[in-house]
């Protein structure tokens, strides 16, 4: 749609084209995501994990941690999905792997997640024609600013050409 003197400005959300990734830059994903028991228990149910440290508080209670803990695949999931709308919404072309993913600490029903991204690679596609390959260091923090969550992402990324193919 072209913009006339009279309309409003057209603005397409989206994430990062290849080009636009940098090295060293590091995005803060916000709001953040603060879980409840309910999230725990739909998730862990939807996922088919009865683990009764998501899903029993009573069982909970008796365990080293003394309450439920969040089911570590909601974490990840969130650490990765918060990202979405700043990086990757629409300008990426698939998800290549995770590396290094690890839970240093709890996270428990009432924390709130709090997410960022560091980009630590970018190179073009040897093999793809207009993508890149893109690696990102994702780290989760709970309200108290301590690391509950992290994981290397690398995903295949389209390159600004591909916008022209879009609009």
């Amino acid at each position: 749609m072209t913009d006339t003197p009279d309309a409003p400005r057209t603005i397409v959300e989206r994430g990062l084209w290849f080009e636009e990734f940098e090295v060293g830059a590091r995005y803060l994903h916000r709001p953040g995501r603060t879980v409840t028991q309910a999230d725990n228990q739909l998730f862990s149910a939807l996922t088919m994990n009865p683990q009764a440290l998501h899903v029993d508080e009573a069982y909970a209670r008796s365990q080293p941690f003394g309450r439920p803990l969040i089911n570590s695949m909601w974490t990840l999931a969130t650490l990765i999905g918060s990202s979405v709308a700043q990086l990757t919404q629409g300008t990426l072309v698939a998800q290549l792997g995770l590396e290094d993913v690890t839970f240093p600490a709890p996270l428990h029903p009432g924390d709130t997640l709090y997410c960022d991204t560091e980009i630590v690679g970018a190179r073009l596609s040897a093999s793809r024609a207009g993508q890149g390959i893109v690696v990102m260091r994702h780290t989760g923090r709970n309200q108290d600013d301590v690391v509950v969550a992290t994981a290397t992402r690398t995903a295949l990324m389209w390159c600004r050409s591909h916008e022209k193919v879009q609009t």
